[in-house]
């Protein structure tokens, strides 16, 4: 197995834990927020739902960017070993791949804005 390839495999599997660990933090979260709910006059149901979703939406946005980028890296490697000169555009690729778990944390901080 190549370095490259090792680096992609490691680079996907830590976003993955990540993930996993932004989602079992976000289910219990609500938990811990409970007690604020009260005072704030929200239903604690819609709060719990409102961090599942948020944390929902960054970890499977931050999955699909793991795996995009895994794809696009291995594809951007293999040209650039035959044309060393599309270098700024592979990189311009897989930026657009990463772009995919921004989108998730923003759509996660405006539901975070929405409940609170």
């Amino acid at each position: 197995m190549k370095l490259w390839t090792a680096a992609v495999i490691a680079a996907t599997l830590l976003v993955g834990v990540l993930a996993g660990g932004a989602t079992i933090l976000g289910l219990m979260a609500p938990v811990a927020s409970a007690a604020e709910a009260g005072a704030s006059g929200m239903d604690p149901e819609v709060i719990r739902w409102a961090f599942a979703s948020a944390a929902a939406a960054a970890a499977l946005s931050a999955l699909a960017a793991g795996y995009a980028v895994a794809q696009v890296g291995t594809a951007a490697v293999g040209a650039l070993a035959e044309k060393p000169e599309l270098f700024g555009r592979m990189l311009i690729l897989v930026g657009l791949a990463e772009g995919i778990a921004i989108y998730g944390l923003i759509v996660a901080v405006l539901i975070f804005n929405r409940v609170g």
